[in-house]
């Protein structure tokens, strides 16, 4: 068992995978556990479905052939981030991209490579579990911060169990079609993903470091005497 501190600074975003299969009980304790986040006068608004064995393998053939063959009329459904990126964002957007792509040997302008590897977010990028997260859509946006804090519980708890994880926000470029593969009711809709496995430690793409901003540059503390 670690720390808490531990599980937070050994939090990854891990996207590769080793074979090694995760019980469903050990994923069922983590949601269990992750369930305890804190909610605005406890609405709980998360939907989990969790994906593994046949069930992944085929959710996840039927989502990658979608987005490789209408990847240029895809659209999202809400803004995820911004809808044009400015400073400092912008910065901070290009220096974990390019860093990535450095270690992915993807040159600036191959968009073929570019797009393969965005592919592999649709595979849960060879993870043994795949969680898809469900949210009704007259939820305010409260609620979906409620939502930050479930899935942030269960990236931490995953470390507890020696698991990695890496939240999705691409599944929502292709929410039309996964409402349709996990037979949402039409006032639910896709928040996002989460692939979570044993890291494979002997791949490169897992050794991306980003960096963070120091604590003078994000925070203030007013003092009152």
């Amino acid at each position: 068992m670690i720390t808490i501190q531990d599980a937070i600074i050994s939090r990854k975003s891990v996207r590769s995978f080793t074979k090694k299969q995760v019980s469903n009980k050990i994923i069922k304790k983590i949601l269990e556990i992750s369930s305890q986040a804190p909610s605005g006068s406890n609405t709980q608004p998360w939907n989990v479905h969790v994906l593994t064995g046949k069930a992944l393998k085929k959710f996840t053939s039927q989502a990658k052939k979608e987005f490789m063959s209408n990847s240029e009329n895809l659209s999202l459904e809400r803004l995820n981030y911004m809808k044009k990126y400015r400073e400092p964002y912008i910065s901070r957007r290009r220096k974990v991209g390019w860093d990535l792509y450095q270690i992915l040997n993807i040159k600036k302008g191959d968009f073929k490579k570019t797009k393969n590897f965005h592919a592999k977010n649709y595979e849960f990028f060879g993870a043994p579990v795949g969680l898809i997260f469900s949210i009704e859509k007259d939820l305010g946006w409260m609620s979906w911060l409620d939502y930050g804090m479930f899935i942030q519980n269960i990236c931490l708890l995953a470390r507890n169990y020696g698991l990695h994880t890496c939240p999705q926000a691409a599944w929502g470029l292709i929410y039309k079609k996964v409402n349709v593969l996990l037979n949402l009711n039409k006032n639910y809709t896709v928040h996002c993903g989460l692939a979570i496995g044993y890291e494979n430690k002997r791949s490169k793409i897992n050794t991306l470091k980003t960096d963070r901003e120091k604590l003078d540059n994000f925070c203030k503390f007013n003092y009152y005497l």
